[in-house]
């Protein structure tokens, strides 16, 4: 019986449905949450830009783009709150446990959740209300609260990965906890500065990528032009930081992590001159299938010479690492992930090298296709670290002091089953309702669009993007058919 089948049958039964549940909330949620950290600093360079240069469309972008990020954070508050609620549920033995030690990160996250819900209330209802420059002040805090969160998020995913801060009784319960040290772990610094590029380089894709599809339908207008070279640039800036960023926390994880750094690499023994597989499956008797064979240069990579000693699998008992299959999913992961940000890089140098000599944007149909992807793209390699993170962990929820079965609840798996159901739908209703009110905004914006066009000199966008909307005249409005790619609707 190999190996795998073994360990699952030591496992409790509720353990998969929890894992399950756990991970489709997470990945759904993640979703969200680079626009949530990343869209208020986007929105607020804009703003800045319409108030130096005294252009009106770049405000009329920045607000229609906060209207879009109060959506945004109010779904983020139900995917959010269903996460919260799931640690406490499912894993009554990491919070039991452990919550005294690490759960100073979610207080932190929790606080500034709502000081984020109170400034965006504030920016929002500024618009029209408050002095220009009074209310562009008021919103720099914004950036800095949606990193806040983040912080405390990251603080307590770290401390998962590299446990500090504390020392274990006699009957190996937690004490003398220090906060300080809980918080800046070893993993923190690398993991959370990773993370924040990521969700800057991210949100400005998926941003400039709603604008390139409108720019290869023919809408070269200033709108368009500003909206997507504003996040784009964002994100072409970032691009390369978060490279050297990512060769950081990898390191850190051949520092800290040994035996997940071996997952993601899927190195079954302990050596020197370790080669680099690019994808490929790791079998149960350690032998590799498939893949790109890339010789000595893993060892390269982790230690800058070829006789750098990469530690293996087989280091720890089998109980003790990820399985066969689990590693092979952290090394796909990771691989995904490294050549998608290898592709948003050669997109960035694009953007750059043609923006450097002729101070335009790339003339190529094929850049702005490239740009329109670059967003969903940067999406799922947010998706595939942290795939990397927790797969590549296991089978510890806590690094080496508490596995994952010993945390998890002890419901009946034909509950959480039957949860993870309800669960699905409810997420599915709840995507489709923001996916539905979005295009809503969108059709508002482009009917106020061609009812100021056919009125030359009117104040742009009279109603304010968050509250009634004033109505489009019925002799304005397009005719049926009317609002596909020739009409010049804006997003």
């Amino acid at each position: 019986m190999h190996t795998t089948v073994h360990l699952l049958a030591d496992v409790p039964a509720q353990l998969l449905p929890a894992r399950q549940l756990m991970a489709f909330t997470l990945a759904s949620h993640i979703i969200l949450v680079p626009m949530g950290v990343a869209l208020p600093l986007i929105t607020l360079v804009m703003h800045w830009r319409g108030l130096r240069r005294n252009d009106p469309v770049a405000l009329l972008l920045a607000r229609r783009w906060s209207a879009v990020m109060a959506v945004q954070f109010a779904i983020g508050v139900v995917t959010g709150t269903v996460l919260s609620f799931e640690f406490g549920l499912l894993w009554p033995g990491l919070m039991g446990r452990w919550g005294d030690v690490f759960g100073i990160g979610f207080g932190v996250e929790a606080w500034a959740f709502f000081l984020e819900a109170v400034l965006i209330a504030i920016y929002l209802y500024g618009w029209r209300r408050l002095k220009p420059r009074t209310h562009f002040l008021l919103a720099l805090p914004l950036p800095a609260a949606a990193l806040l969160g983040a912080f405390g998020i990251l603080a307590a995913n770290s401390w998962m990965n590299t446990p500090r801060g504390f020392s274990l009784d006699s009957e190996g319960n937690p004490v003398d906890v220090d906060i300080w040290k809980a918080i800046f772990t070893p993993m923190f610094g690398p993991q959370y500065w990773h993370f924040v590029v990521a969700m800057l380089v991210t949100a400005g894709f998926v941003v400039a990528g709603v604008y390139a599809v409108g720019w290869l339908r023919g809408r070269r207008d200033h709108y368009h032009r500003l909206g997507f070279t504003v996040p784009f640039t964002v994100a072409a800036v970032f691009t390369p930081v978060q490279f050297v960023l990512g060769d950081s926390i990898a390191r850190s994880v051949f520092h800290e992590q040994p035996v997940k750094f071996a997952a993601m690499e899927i190195v079954w023994e302990t050596d020197t001159h370790v080669p680099e597989y690019l994808f490929g499956r790791l079998n149960e008797d350690g032998s590799i299938s498939g893949g790109l064979k890339i010789p000595q240069l893993d060892s390269i990579l982790a230690g800058f010479r070829a006789d750098t000693k990469v530690t293996g699998l087989t280091s720890v008992p089998a109980s003790d690492r990820p399985t066969a299959v689990q590693a092979t999913i952290a090394h796909w992961a990771f691989d995904i992930m490294v050549l998608i940000g290898s592709l948003l890089a050669l997109l960035a140098l694009w953007y750059a090298w043609v923006w450097l000599r002729h101070r335009r944007l790339p003339a190529s149909p094929w850049f702005f296709r490239s740009a329109a992807c670059a967003g969903v793209a940067s999406v799922v390699a947010v998706e595939c670290g942290w795939i990397t993170t927790e797969v590549g962990r296991q089978p510890w929820i806590v690094y080496q002091n508490m596995r994952v079965a010993e945390a998890v609840t002890s419901t009946r798996s034909t509950s959480l089953w039957i949860m993870l159901g309800l669960v699905i739908v409810v997420y599915v209703l709840v995507f489709g309702a923001f996916l539905a009110v979005l295009l809503k905004m969108r059709t508002g914006w482009r009917l106020a669009d061609e009812h100021r066009a056919g009125h030359p000199g009117g104040e742009p966008e009279t109603a304010t993007p968050y509250g009634p909307r004033a109505r489009v005249p019925a002799g304005d409005a397009p005719a049926p058919g009317g609002s596909g790619a020739e009409d010049g609707g804006r997003p």
